[in-house]
Formats: structure tokens, sequence, C-alpha cells
């Protein structure tokens, strides 16, 4: 890997029909940083994440992973990388119904090669790691949302990847599970290395990050800053009082986007 910016976009767009979902938009995401990407919804921020993962191919534009131009790669090489390079959080967990927790978090491990004993070792590790280890043997119907979000985490976290990417990952969750699980997956993936991309409208998922960016029209714009105390929170929409108060986790570094 290459430079401090192991994920780029440059110049991306893309259209769903007559809608432009980005248009131009160029960034870049430094090793081991927590990004928060707000704005409202239909602003675009979803399918940038959705982009830069190799989820979807950006009409025009380029997105890379270090050396690697994740855009110019065909699907299976693509659904290979995101495999091994990536995790995933969603806001709804997206845990298979019908596997135990630890079945869940032991898959990602299996796919890419590991042997039954040693990836349901590996998986019991992070599920003690989250807290959640009681609930090994529970299907995600058996267990609470802020329970089934760490059952995430550690599915994500499982295989070291280089990026995570979280979409809305506390959007389910009330205020207290929420905290938590940020804290949680922001301290783990620092703990790891791990980049993390997270998608959210919530200034108080946003203040664990490093850096916000805020999209708007399928643009970034506006400034940058650490966490939702940056001008970036308060074009956002971030309220005064308690979350004007939350002190970011690394100094306020405000650039221009």
């Amino acid at each position: 890997m290459s430079g401090s910016a192991p994920l780029s976009a440059r110049g991306l767009t893309v259209s769903f029909g007559r809608t432009e979902a980005l248009r131009g938009v160029d960034l870049d995401v430094e090793a081991g940083e927590v990004l928060a990407v707000m704005g409202p919804s239909g602003s675009g921020k979803s399918t940038l994440l959705h982009a830069l993962a190799g989820v979807i191919v950006p009409d025009s534009g380029t997105v890379s992973l270090g050396d690697t131009v994740i855009s110019d790669l065909p699907e299976p090489a693509r659904a290979q990388l995101r495999l091994r390079e990536f995790g995933f959080v969603f806001q709804f967990g997206q845990l298979l119904p019908d596997l135990t927790a630890l079945d869940n978090v032991t898959l990602p491990l299996l796919l890419t090669g590991h042997s039954r004993r040693r990836a349901r070792r590996q998986a019991a590790s992070w599920l003690e790691r989250l807290g959640v280890a009681d609930t090994r043997d529970q299907v995600p119907s058996e267990v609470s949302g802020g329970q089934a979000q760490r059952i995430a985490i550690a599915r994500a976290l499982v295989t070291g990847p280089r990026v995570v990417f979280a979409d809305e990952p506390t959007g389910s969750l009330d205020s207290l599970a929420a905290e938590s699980v940020m804290t949680t997956l922001t301290d783990l993936a620092r703990d790891t290395g791990a980049t993390i991309v997270v998608v959210t409208h919530d200034p108080r998922t946003a203040a664990h990050a490093d850096r916000e960016v805020v999209v708007r029209d399928g643009r970034i714009g506006g400034r940058t800053g650490g966490g939702a105390r940056g001008e970036a929170g308060g074009e956002a929409g971030c309220p005064a009082g308690d979350d004007a108060d939350r002190a970011p986790r690394r100094p306020v570094v405000r650039t221009r986007a």
C-alpha cells in the first residue's frame, strides 16, 4: 500500500436514470482514519459509500484502494476484494436470521479459506471481545438490537479488513446503545488499524469520527473537521447543547473539501 490515503475517489459520477446521485466527487481517506459522511436523505452519501466499497461501479471517475483501481475490476474480483479487504456494518445488522451469532461471525472466515475449527475459535474470540460471548448460540431474533450490532461488528472485523464501511450503524438503536456501539466500533478499529467510513445523519454518531465530510446534492461541500464539532457539523444540523460540548477524539483540523 502506497501513501497515506489507502482509499481514494477521483471525479466520481453516478446516475440512476435521470437522477444524478454523485456529481464529480473527490475524496481521500487516510489509513487508520475514522471518517463520517453526513448529509440529508437523498444527498448521495450512501451511493458514495457503495461506490467506495465497489458495490456499484461509477459512471465515470475512479475508486482506488492503494494501487488497485477498484472501479476497473470485474465484479468477481470486486467481490473477492470486498470479502478479503472490507468489512460491513449496516443499520439493521443484516445478520443471517437462521444462523447463530457464532456462525454469523464464522462465515466470512470460512469463505476466505479458514478451517472450520480455526474459524469458530477466532469468531468466538471476537464475540468475547465485543462483550456478547453469551449470545454465541442464539439466532438474531433472540438478541437485542445493541447485541445484534455488536455481533455485526465482530463479523465485520473478524477477517482483519483494511476498511470498514458502516451505513447508519446506529440508526435503529436507542441513544445509549448507539453510543456504546460507536465507541466499540471506533476503538476496536483503531486497535486493529482499520480505516472506517461511516455514513450517518446523526451528529452524535459523527462525533466519534476524526473527520467529517458533508454531502449535498451529490457533491462534497462546505468544510471538514474533527467529529461533529467541526464547522461542517454545524452545517449538517448539529444542535447546540450536549452535542456541542462533546469533545472530538482527536484534535480538530479544518480543511476545505
